[in-house]
């Protein structure tokens, strides 16, 4: 809005035009989805793309229409078909195929803020520890890294006791039994944002049992977002350590 008004004062752009362009700032209808163009000035980050449930299509139209008003572009659960559709319209498409993330970044001199770790229990739970990592990076925060490091061998998550008391949020994933964020969480002084993931056999219910001891922790300072919600959990880091001085 700003460089709309600024064009408009310079005579770049006429009323008119101005006008036309005000029409899809709120949001724009692509007829399968209604993107939401003024997430970016409430909440600091355009709309997040969720690649799952969609054709690879509709997810390189929603890529395009997003780059028109943005400079940056973050999708989540992406599939390999997803992303050759995207890198045709958005060829400096940026594929993490692990996290399963695309990112944009036309930004120029960026400077992330430190504050974050993303601490993981299993080499299993990577992709979503990852998407975690890329979520945070995505909307300026540095991310230290931490994995393999599950209550397994306690050991690991001990030699590591920089890295986790000097973060100022910490996103701590697991599944199996769930433990790990409980352990980190008496540990730090910083908050835990606890991630359950459906890694385990059949009692972890797919993620439910992880869920449940995340939930019934008794280290004070731990929140808990949803089973395999690795962006949500580097989305809240991301934003508590915008906030933290």
């Amino acid at each position: 809005m700003r460089e709309l008004l600024r064009k408009v004062g310079s005579g770049e752009a006429s009323v008119e035009q101005a006008l036309a362009e005000l029409k899809t700032l709120p949001f724009e209808d692509l007829g399968f989805a209604k993107l939401d163009h003024h997430r970016s000035v409430r909440k600091g980050f355009p709309e997040v793309i969720f690649g799952q449930g969609k054709t690879p299509e509709q997810v390189a139209k929603l890529a395009e229409a997003v780059l028109r008003r943005s400079d940056q572009l973050l999708i989540t659960r992406v599939e390999v078909a997803a992303y050759d559709a995207v890198k045709v319209v958005v060829p400096d498409a940026v594929f993490e195929p692990t996290a399963r993330t695309v990112v944009v970044d036309r930004r120029k001199k960026v400077t992330k803020k430190p504050g974050v770790a993303v601490v993981c229990a299993g080499t299993a739970d990577l992709p979503v520890a990852l998407e975690a990592c890329v979520t945070a990076e995505a909307m300026g925060s540095e991310v230290r890294q931490l994995f393999d490091v599950g209550v397994a061998g306690l050991h690991r998550l001990l030699a590591n006791m920089e890295t986790l008391q000097s973060a100022k949020v910490l996103v701590v994933v697991a599944g199996m039994d769930g433990v790990l964020p409980s352990v980190v969480g008496g540990l730090v002084e910083a908050p835990v944002i606890a991630v359950p993931t459906s890694v385990g056999y059949g009692s972890s219910f797919e993620g439910l049992a992880a869920l449940l001891t995340m939930m019934n922790s008794c280290a004070p300072g731990v929140g808990v977002v949803n089973i395999d919600n690795g962006f949500g959990g580097g989305y809240l880091a991301a934003t508590i350590n915008k906030s933290v001085k």
